[in-house]
């Protein structure tokens, strides 16, 4: 009847190599299952992209550390901190110096009229390590004490809870101080020296004063000055010097809080990046040995077997698609092989019955010595000639084909302008034959996206299909029509129809059922070149009866009708 053709497809994501041995799906999937039992968590310190993930997460982290401890900023805020501190206290013991001064009447603080400096000074309660001078208004030192009380904590609750890490930390950063303070060692002059280039301002003001002894020495001190007065009038001034490396235990203490955030943060940021590298790497690399394992076997020539590609599609992410595009890509690979291989069958088929067919005529000629009959099995060898000639061509097209559609170009034309011309040729063939040819196409142009050679191609062999099977009186209408997005192109013919049985092979390669005049005629691609033009153009094409009503299938058929659908 009709010429078919198409290849069968599988969609399951495997790979089938000959159609004879098929090995079982289990046995890739089990060295890939092997192989990942084989790998522990730790093996991805040997991933390149482990360790890529580590490093760029750690690299943040580190520069973030490095900016908290060697930035200004926090430790200019902790001394502006304790130096409010120590106005407030250099004030409170200036209070205590003022209450014992006389209301009116001479103070000088060196003969000890008005208040006694000496005994003052040794009733004050001091920290550890804190220092406190009196000067008169010439800036001469009057009295001078340093603390010998109970050292206050500077955080109270910093002395509890000490960890093995905290102690850790604690004594490296003190031997990194050690070790620079020993490469910069410093010698300041005395604080009570310091402080007379700040007990000038003090006295001119008669507000308190806050600097720093010793800048840059670990040895820093912090100095509040503030002024003693007397109704109002600088009598003397007051220095408080906070405890030498103040400072810098409220900075180390400081550095060491945010180097045991950095420990933990170190450590979340390792395991974090281990289970990420892990979602990531590991089914990579199942990916990568699933493809291995399919170019190993070809290179040992081993027995074809099943490649199985993990199926990762579930995955929303980039790792899902690269699975999904692998296997459609393998499935794709190996259809074609599949199709290829039965394609091959096919034409070995082909071939063959012609062939023969020549043989079984040439082995005849040689006895046959009447002349009629030697001009019958010489017609019957030319036919046979021409029947391969033939079929040699149309394989040749149609195993080019897929890479011509591949290459060529698409361009915009006028689907209808091209109908029109092949109804304008072939309508002359069909009318020779007296056969009615009805073309019924719209006025308005239909433009579409495609190969027009290849489309032309698809409509004559459609065409010519009906021609062949048409005989005089019978009728051919071609029509179209634009539906939405997509055009409808119909070859329809009152001709004996097609069988049921054919209607699901008409399209498959070198099926062929023609009446026996057109035998050796056709090679039986013809429909199956038309859909595989078809679905190249992302159309569709299909093949029905046209019977009196659609209710009663069982009622012979009108004639045959071709339906190609194409987007536009």
């Amino acid at each position: 009847m009709r010429d078919t053709g198409s290849s069968q497809l599988r969609h399951d994501g495997d790979v089938v190599l000959g159609d004879d041995w098929v090995a079982p799906r289990s046995t890739v999937a089990e060295e890939l299952r092997a192989k990942r039992d084989r790998r522990g968590f730790f093996s991805l310190r040997g991933s390149p992209l482990t360790r890529k993930i580590i490093i760029f997460n750690l690299i943040a982290l580190i520069i973030l550390v490095a900016g908290l401890l060697y930035l200004n900023s926090s430790r200019d805020n902790l001394v502006a901190q304790r130096a409010n501190v120590l106005a407030g206290e250099a004030r409170l013991i200036a209070n205590v110096f003022e209450a014992q001064l006389p209301k009116r009447g001479p103070v000088n603080l060196v003969t000890g009229d008005g208040v006694d400096v000496a005994d003052t000074l040794a009733a004050l309660t001091l920290r550890e390590g804190s220092e406190v001078v009196i000067f008169d208004t010439t800036g001469q030192v009057v009295g001078q004490i340093r603390g010998t009380g109970a050292d206050l904590p500077v955080r109270p609750e910093a002395g509890s809870g000490r960890t093995p890490i905290s102690d850790g930390l604690s004594a490296l950063w003190g031997g990194l101080a050690g070790l620079l303070a020993a490469n910069h060692p410093t010698q300041d002059a005395p604080v009570e020296v310091q402080l007379r280039t700040v007990v000038p301002a003090a006295l001119e003001t008669g507000a308190t004063q806050v600097g720093t002894l010793s800048p840059g020495s670990r040895r820093a001190e912090l100095a509040a000055v503030t002024p003693i007065l007397q109704a109002g009038k600088p009598v003397g001034a007051l220095a408080l010097v906070s405890p030498a490396g103040e400072i810098e235990a409220l900075i180390r203490d400081e550095r060491e809080r945010v180097l045991q955030m950095f420990v933990i943060a170190l450590l979340v940021s390792v395991g974090l990046s281990l289970v990420l590298a892990s979602t990531i790497a590991n089914p990579l690399r199942d990916l990568a040995e699933a493809a291995e394992l399919g170019r190993d076997r070809n290179a040992r020539k081993m027995s074809p077997g099943r490649v199985r590609i993990p199926d990762l599609t579930a995955r929303p992410d980039e790792i899902g698609r690269l699975s999904r595009a692998l296997r459609g890509m393998v499935s794709a690979l190996y259809n074609r092989i599949d199709g290829n291989e039965q394609f091959a069958a096919d034409v070995a088929h082909e071939i063959k019955n012609p062939l023969a067919s020549l043989q079984s005529a040439v082995g005849t000629l040689r006895m046959i010595k009447r002349e009629d009959q030697r001009e019958k099995l010489l017609d019957v060898i030319e036919h046979d000639v021409r029947r391969l000639d033939r079929l040699v061509s149309d394989i040749s097209n149609a195993s080019r084909l897929d890479a011509e559609l591949v290459k060529e170009e698409q361009e915009s034309f006028d689907l209808l302008t091209m109908l029109g011309n092949l109804n304008q040729y072939l309508g002359e063939d069909a009318r020779a034959k007296g056969i009615d040819y009805i073309a019924d196409l719209p006025k308005e142009p239909i433009v579409i996206l495609g190969l027009e050679a290849r489309l032309a191609q698809v409509f004559v062999n459609l065409i010519t299909n009906a021609i062949s099977f048409c005989e005089e009186g019978d009728a051919i209408r071609v029509w179209a029509r634009k539906r939405q997005n997509r055009v409808l192109v119909v070859v329809e013919d009152t001709g004996p129809g097609i069988p049921e049985e054919a209607l699901t092979k008409i399209f498959k390669r070198f099926y062929s059922q023609r009446p026996e005049e057109h035998f050796g005629n056709n090679s039986g691609l013809g429909l199956a070149i038309s859909k595989q033009i078809v679905e190249a153009h992302g159309g569709v094409i299909w093949a029905e009866n046209i019977r009196p009503t659609e209710a009663d299938v069982t009622s012979d058929p009108l004639g045959a009708r071709f339906v190609v659908g194409l987007p536009v």
